[in-house]
């Protein structure tokens, strides 16, 4: 098959920059697509003007011009900037770059992904020229101009009206669409609880799989002190502020946090503030492989609808049990036979749940053992077969 993905951001040499998850995950899916044997080309938002088209590990990346008053992901910028900003890339209504490569490349589909930068205009490009879309939920783009429906502090459990205004046309363009797919069913149903995706063709959840090795079983030797892991962005959204709050409230002889993500001084000074006798050691950047080699538990305390985290996956992989609080992806990872506990998302019900995990190291060991016996673990090639399974569907029914 031949399969164009858009992506806002697809790390390559030229242009390295990850923001989270999703881009990691569609780099490893076109590698994963150019692997068994289908060709793939790659359409991004241009990070640089006049951005070249790049050649990576066998798949060429094109560099799509944002056409708005600043390029995404390219540093904070203020309210009034970032409402024009939004209002600019809610009309847009073409994608030349796109169409230039459906006409030469000859996509039996296309997979979109995340949409800053593009936007849904690939959408009714592609619909245009008769290529199917498939669109892979990785956040909230569609119903919040932030992404994340959170606000002030917490979830958002309606969408006001300010952000109805302000994506009035992603919805509308949601006709263009032939499939999608939700990283969780959670991010699925918040979609379809608003109104979207109702007389789209195809609609299924995939969910990830890790992208570092299984590692080797191991067993757990209760130590002193109990290291807990945190990795990936360091906001509030993601919960570090409340991990940090609870362990101002637990023995600081006997637990320890490891952070690794991308923190700068400041973040890092007002960390220690809240908790200033606490053990905090920050990383940087790091492998996954590196960080989990590092810890025992591994915490996952997002206060808003994470929709799918691929930590959840890795953790597993590495063969570490997680505390993560009850939100988006991370309960049904569990009932679908995750190793780990689940928790409320406040200080204290953190401190709470760390606290029983450090007075029962049987428990924990016994969760180390259940996870040293998993030989069933969800693979990215799991995850290739099903996006094929989707593509061949949609590219034997085209319109």
């Amino acid at each position: 098959m031949r399969i164009l993905i858009t992506s806002s951001l697809y790390p390559t040499p030229g242009a390295p920059k990850v923001v989270g998850g999703a881009e990691i995950f569609v780099r490893r899916v076109a590698e994963g697509l150019l692997k068994s044997g289908d060709e793939v080309e790659v359409v991004r938002a241009a990070s640089l003007p006049e951005q070249a088209m790049e050649t990576s590990n066998g798949i060429d990346v094109y560099s799509a011009p944002v056409h708005n008053i600043y390029r995404p992901f390219t540093g904070q910028r203020s309210a009034p900037a970032r409402g024009l900003w939004h209002a600019t890339e809610d009309w847009r209504q073409n994608a030349e770059l796109v169409a230039g490569r459906i006409r030469a490349f000859k996509p039996d589909v296309l997979h979109s992904n995340n949409l800053s930068g593009l936007t849904t205009a690939v959408w009714k490009t592609a619909a245009e020229l008769n290529v199917p879309v498939l669109h892979t939920l990785h956040d909230y783009y569609l119903t919040c101009p932030r992404c994340s429906r959170f606000s002030k502090g917490k979830a958002c459990e309606h969408t006001c009206m300010s952000c109805r205004l302000l994506t009035i046309n992603r919805r509308s363009a949601t006709r263009y669409l032939r499939g999608v797919v939700g990283v969780s069913q959670r991010i699925l149903d918040i979609h379809l609880e608003t109104g979207l995706f109702a007389d789209t063709e195809l609609r299924k959840v995939i969910p990830h799989a890790s992208t570092v090795p299984v590692a080797a079983p191991s067993k757990y030797s209760a130590g002193p002190v109990l290291t807990l892991g945190f990795i990936g962005r360091v906001t509030e959204e993601k919960g570090i502020y409340n991990l940090v709050k609870a362990l101002a409230h637990l023995p600081n002889d006997r637990v320890r946090l490891v952070i690794a993500g991308v923190a700068d001084a400041e973040i890092q000074d007002e960390l220690r503030a809240i908790a200033p006798k606490a053990s905090i050691e920050f990383l940087g950047f790091v492998e996954p492989e590196t960080f989990y080699r590092q810890i025992d538990v591994v915490v996952i305390p997002p206060i808003w609808e994470e929709p799918g985290p691929l930590v959840v996956a890795d953790a597993q992989a590495a063969r570490k049990p997680f505390l993560g609080t009850q939100f988006g992806g991370i309960p049904e990872a569990v009932k679908r036979g995750a190793v780990g506990w689940l928790t409320a998302p406040d200080p204290k019900s953190l401190a709470d749940s760390i606290l029983r995990i450090m007075s029962n190291p049987d428990e924990l060991a016994a969760m180390v053992d259940k996870l040293a016996e998993k030989n069933d673990h969800r693979t990215f090639t799991d995850v290739i077969a099903e996006y094929r399974d989707a593509f061949e569907l949609l590219s034997r029914h085209k319109q």
